[in-house]
């Protein structure tokens, strides 16, 4: 199991080495309208999840919804503190 902050670095590092195999790079790549698109559907399914599909479920789309708010962070060039400091 890994922690918010675990895997904010573990993608960077990721990032930073271009890791041809990683989704995360290959969703940079793609670019900040891909990223938000994907920020919405999993938006979209984890609330579908909480409301008809129990908390198994919804913990696991919402753990997808951290993967790509996290994803979203890295393309814009900001750091957990950036977003830290508005919560």
């Amino acid at each position: 199991m890994k922690r918010f902050e675990e895997l904010f670095d573990e993608l960077r590092q990721k990032t930073a080495v271009k890791d041809p195999s990683s989704r995360t790079v290959k969703e940079i790549d793609a670019g900040i309208d891909f990223i938000g698109k994907k920020l919405v559907e999993e938006a979209a399914e984890s609330w579908m999840a909480a409301r008809h599909e129990g908390k198994q479920r919804t913990a696991e789309e919402l753990s997808q919804l951290l993967y790509h708010i996290q994803v979203m962070i890295i393309a814009s060039g900001l750091t957990l503190e950036d977003v830290y400091k508005y919560l």
